[in-house]
């Protein structure tokens, strides 16, 4: 089968994490647009995998499991970096378990946040928002839609630039754990691990790279929202020299207000989809031979 017009997004969050629409809404919407398969990447669970799955046989949309797991660079700067995982044994216990500590840190994260938009002057219900939640993983963006629909804010990004940025009143970092620790995660979950947004997140720095394809890293997001044309060849070219599959996806998540969904609007080749998968295939015969 030829897949030249077919085209793919691999980096899609839902409401299991910080996105807007539900695993079933995002293969709907990606089903409406004509994509021809999706990943997705929620932040530190596979909650949403099961549910999309489900819908990717009704809307005939392939979905590979997917997660993009926090880290941070252990430098001076303390530099946050996110790495994702394709076709991972999303149903792994031991995987569920290791995740299960992100979950309960956030949880933690997001009383500290409570605490500090209450030192600011705003009381927000913290058994509302964590009942709305549920099991889901607490992120800030749970908190902007609250501060919006209390009129605290006047959008999402004012929220953030007011109180939930980084330096602002309410800000609490993130449970993170090192890159290679990230890496060996997706790898015993039998993933293929790929470095997330690199311009984004200013990786640029082969030393960078080649520390991280020292603890497995196979591939390297090219293709991003946030990559300038030229930025995307410059990555394809880094790809292809270091050996890596240059992967690519929107980062969408949702819709916000009148915005449409960034989905789909990164035209990401079918043929990317084609090298996970043989990737995959390699990586799973690796682990028979090694059990």
């Amino acid at each position: 089968m030829q897949h030249e017009d077919f085209f793919v997004d691999l980096h899609i969050h839902t409401s299991y994490s910080d996105g807007v629409f539900t695993p079933f809404e995002v293969v709907e919407y990606a089903s409406k647009i004509g994509l021809s398969a999706i990943s997705i990447t929620d932040h530190d669970t596979v909650d949403g995998i099961e549910e999309a799955l489900e819908a990717g046989k009704q809307f005939g949309v392939e979905v590979i499991p997917g997660i993009e797991l926090s880290a941070e660079l252990g430098n001076i700067t303390k530099t946050e970096m996110h790495i994702l995982g394709y076709y991972i044994n999303w149903q792994s216990q031991s995987f569920k378990d290791a995740l299960s500590v992100f979950k309960k840190v956030r949880k933690q994260r997001a009383k500290e946040i409570f605490s500090k938009l209450e030192s600011v002057g705003i009381k927000l219900n913290p058994e509302g928002l964590i009942a709305s939640i549920g099991e889901k993983i607490v992120g800030r963006l749970h908190f902007a839609k609250a501060l919006l629909e209390g009129k605290y804010v006047s959008s999402i990004s004012d929220a953030f630039q007011k109180y939930l940025g980084i330096d602002k009143p309410a800000y609490v970092p993130k449970h993170y754990i090192s890159p290679g620790d990230a890496i060996g995660l997706i790898l015993k979950a039998g993933g293929i691990p790929v470095l997330a947004h690199p311009y984004y997140g200013h990786y640029s720095n082969k030393n960078i790279f080649k520390g991280l394809i020292n603890d497995g890293l196979m591939g390297i997001e090219a293709w991003h929202n946030r990559h300038p044309q030229h930025i995307v060849k410059k990555f394809l070219s880094i790809a292809e020299e270091m050996n890596l599959i240059a992967t690519g996806g929107s980062d969408c998540h949702g819709a916000y207000g009148n915005d449409t969904p960034l989905m789909g609007k990164i035209k990401v080749p079918y043929s990317v989809v084609e090298l996970l998968e043989e990737k995959k295939r390699q990586l799973d015969e690796k682990n028979k031979i090694l059990l």
